[in-house]
């Protein structure tokens, strides 16, 4: 069945780097009939694009850490282990955004890609997804400290054999979901992803 909404009105409370609007609507219930009128403040923040990457001749991945606000409150700091990821601008693709951020972030080549999953990220109060996916990277050179300085970046690169990351992982050293979600997929696919690009030099196609 496809269930009906309605807004009846929708009003923005605060414009700046994120955009906060709140609704009232109404919507269709399991039981029959319509919910009452309520009202959702929901934060309108763009979608975003994550990529891990991962050296499949040397079995490696690259992790980045940087200051996060809205870890202050965490345990061991606002310091968070975290993969490449960046917001869409207006006009790039999700694969342009992939490529962008990980020359940025990490000074990473992406030589090839493959899509692992779209999700929103907390859908009972953003309207923000964000694309996953997974690069095939040469860690040789890669690591040092990098970011926009326009954008007060400061991001320490990281290159960890997959056994150390997913030992962090399974430590509860990792916090942040988009992270969590990469390294449990690469521990399922991870001799899969050894196996399509564990012997293949150059650089790969890239998907449609």
């Amino acid at each position: 069945m496809d269930y009906r909404f309605d807004i009846a009105a929708k009003t923005v409370v605060y414009s700046g780097f994120f955009r906060l609007e709140k609704y009232r609507l109404r919507h269709e219930l399991f039981a029959g009939g319509w919910s009452p009128a309520i009202d959702r403040e929901c934060l309108e923040r763009g979608h975003a694009v994550a990529v891990l990457p991962y050296d499949p001749q040397r079995d490696r991945v690259v992790m980045i850490e940087q200051f996060r606000v809205g870890a202050l409150e965490q345990r061991d700091g606002p310091w968070l282990l975290e993969i490449v990821a960046g917001i869409i601008g207006p006009g790039e693709s999700k694969l342009d955004v992939a490529r962008r951020e990980a020359m940025e972030e990490a000074s990473c080549e992406l030589l090839d890609i493959l899509p692992v999953c779209e999700y929103l990220v907390s859908p009972g109060g953003s309207t923000e997804s964000i694309m996953l996916y997974c690069g095939r990277v040469d860690t040789a050179d890669i690591g040092g400290v990098h970011g926009l300085a326009e954008e007060h970046e400061d991001i320490r690169v990281l290159v960890l054999s997959s056994d150390e990351a997913l030992a962090l992982l399974h430590s509860g050293r990792v916090l942040s979901a988009t992270t969590l979600i990469a390294l449990q997929w690469l521990a399922l696919r991870r001799e899969e992803l050894r196996a399509r690009w564990g012997q293949t030099a150059g650089t790969g196609a890239q998907p449609g």
